[in-house]
């Protein structure tokens, strides 16, 4: 058993990491604000699809990219992709302009994820914290949320005294500047050994996510988790911008703020939204692992939360269905909870089920897979959307993802028997 981790100089730098990171302002309005411009659902599922298609690509060579110029200016060269996407969402109004904004987006998303959770590894590892993963990485990941609260409240604000939308992604260019100065400021140590960028050994990362994906589909232990924290992730950002429009629709047919107009109205009930659950998830993910402990395995929490995120949707597509608007919005609520009481758990499952040499590899596996089901869900749920309505969408897709889960289970409990 290792020492207890410290709440020292570093742990408050990736603590803070998190809080700025997300400081969006515009994402507690991204899909009001594409519905605005003109965009069906399926537009905006396809943007989705952009994101998480490229986002998937790119993560495979960031390691390697990493590894060649270091993981400080990598992760200064993410925000500065972000950056420019903020400055397309803010300028422009129309499809082809965002499709372009979100690929720049979907670049630094793949530059930053895997290379921050590595020099989180990497920095524990180090400090013979190893065994405490869930635990801090809870810890930190309650500081995002944080942020996430802040960032909806100020949003909120953003819109409600200027009453553009645009506004507030040029407003999140700021926080990103921060958090790059503060990147840069991590120990050098944590850059990780440089060595030469090559081409065969971009090329031999694919192979090696390809042969990892083969791996995690044959061994139990791996594809258990895989699947499990990859296909509720996918889930958890395909729907949670639906949230937004029924909130609208909460606050046009709400007596309270009648004296504001639709927009300001719309804005105040969204930023109040968002700021008290991501509050909630923020307490949810520091407390991971005490919801861990409530079952006899990690395998049992995960199996148990999914369920309950899957049903959360099908609650919210028949509220929807019948107008009870706030029982949808409590509907969200849980799947966002859930979203961040089990990442912790998940992410620890696949640490403890894979060499240190295979680690980084595996994870990135589990990015890849979240954004494959992410892409293929977004479009589904925009279809269903526009040929139907909002409600039969999450109905229909979040029912079709229980049945799934149950088989997956049923599999699960099929073949442990041969591997005891």
């Amino acid at each position: 058993m290792s020492e207890v981790f410290k709440k020292n100089f570093q742990y408050y730098k990736f603590c803070l990491y998190g809080f700025f990171k997300n400081l969006r302002f515009f994402e507690a309005f991204l899909l009001i604000f594409l519905l605005n411009n003109g965009l069906s659902y399926l537009d905006i599922g396809f943007l989705y699809t952009i994101r998480e298609v490229v986002k998937a690509v790119m993560e495979i060579p960031s390691g390697f990219i990493a590894d060649a110029f270091g993981r400080r200016k990598v992760l200064v060269s993410s925000f500065l992709f972000y950056i420019i996407s903020f400055l397309i969402f803010g300028i422009f109004d129309s499809f082809l302009p965002f499709s372009i904004a979100m690929f720049f987006f979907a670049v630094g998303d793949a530059f930053r994820t895997g290379v921050h959770k590595a020099m989180i590894f990497a920095y524990l590892k180090r400090n013979n914290w190893e065994d405490q993963k869930v635990d801090y990485y809870g810890h930190t990941r309650s500081w995002s949320q944080a942020g996430s609260a802040l960032s909806a409240a100020i949003g909120a604000i953003i819109v409600f005294y200027t009453d553009a939308y645009h506004t507030i992604f040029l407003m999140a260019i700021f926080p990103y500047l921060i958090d790059a100065v503060l990147i840069w400021s991590y120990p050098k140590y944590l850059d990780g050994e440089t060595v030469k960028l090559k081409k065969e050994k971009i090329i031999s990362a694919f192979k090696d996510v390809i042969k990892a994906f083969k791996l995690s589909i044959m061994k139990l232990e791996l594809l258990e988790p895989l699947v499990s924290l990859s296909l509720y992730t996918g889930f958890y950002k395909s729907v949670k911008d639906y949230v937004q429009p029924i909130l609208k629709m909460l606050a046009l047919s709400t007596p309270v703020f009648a004296y504001l107009n639709d927009d300001k109205k719309t804005a105040v009930l969204i930023g109040i939204f968002y700021f008290i659950t991501f509050l909630l998830t923020s307490v949810a993910s520091k407390n991971s692992k005490r919801f861990n402990e409530i079952f006899k395995n990690a395998s049992k929490a995960m199996n148990i939360s999914i369920l309950i995120g899957f049903l959360s949707g099908v609650i919210i597509g028949l509220s929807f269905i019948g107008e009870f608007y706030l029982a949808s919005v409590i509907g969200f609520i849980f799947i966002l909870i859930i979203e961040n009481i089990r990442k912790p758990i998940g992410v620890s499952m696949l640490a403890n089920k894979t060499e240190d040499d295979a680690m980084a590899t595996i994870l990135s596996v589990e990015s890849q897979a979240k954004s494959i089901f992410a892409a293929i869900l977004a479009p589904i749920l925009g279809f269903l959307a526009d040929k139907f309505t909002p409600g039969i969408s999450l109905l229909v897709v979040s029912t079709l993802l229980i049945l799934i889960e149950f088989g997956f289970i049923l599999r699960q409990k099929k073949k442990q028997p041969q591997n005891k």
